[in-house]
């Protein structure tokens, strides 16, 4: 299988020292970014943490930030808007929108700690058609949790809860 070459992307570094975004494991799709200041989060707080780059992406492309999965088992540490989305016209500094999740520690980042993934993705420009009525589907309105697969929505993997029902999912049960 031959992979296509990869997608130039032109990058300034606003801090002088800070890494460039790089890829950690080969076949990885995001690229670790690093904060360039040093910041504590007692339980519930956030911050804006800058990662010292700015990027020029090509027309029909966008960078999504994307949460480290370490950061959100190890330490409760989520991002507030995930994905957060550069599109191709932005040229400021990435910044990165952390929250402490834990009920009881605080969180330190230090300079140049990884705090996210950048994935650079080509998007699809649309054209909205007003209708008056969608076309059917399987799924129609159904929507958060209807599906089930969690134990906190009262319904097995394949069963069909039939409701808009909100849930509280202490953890993930689905593959145990």
């Amino acid at each position: 299988m031959t992979h296509p070459a990869p997608l130039d992307v032109l990058i300034r570094r606003v801090d002088p020292d800070v890494p460039l975004p790089a890829y950690a494991q080969p076949g990885d799709a995001g690229a670790d970014v690093r904060t360039t200041e040093p910041c504590e989060l007692a339980p519930g707080e956030r911050a804006v943490l800058p990662t010292g780059v700015a990027i020029a992406l090509p027309e029909g492309y966008a960078a999504f930030v994307h949460p480290r999965s370490g950061l959100a088992a190890r330490c409760g540490v989520a991002m507030v808007n995930a994905p957060g989305t550069i599109d191709a016209g932005y040229r400021g500094e990435i910044k990165v929108i952390v929250v402490n999740l834990d009920p009881r520690e605080s969180v330190r980042f230090e300079r140049f700690d990884r705090i996210a993934q950048l994935v650079v993705q080509q998007v699809e420009k649309v054209r909205f058609q007003e209708v008056a009525e969608l076309p059917g589907s399987v799924r129609a309105e159904g929507g958060f949790g209807s599906t089930g697969g969690h134990a906190a929505v009262g319904a097995s993997a394949g069963e069909q809860t039939g409701g808009n029902r909100y849930a509280s999912v202490v953890s993930d049960r689905e593959g145990q």
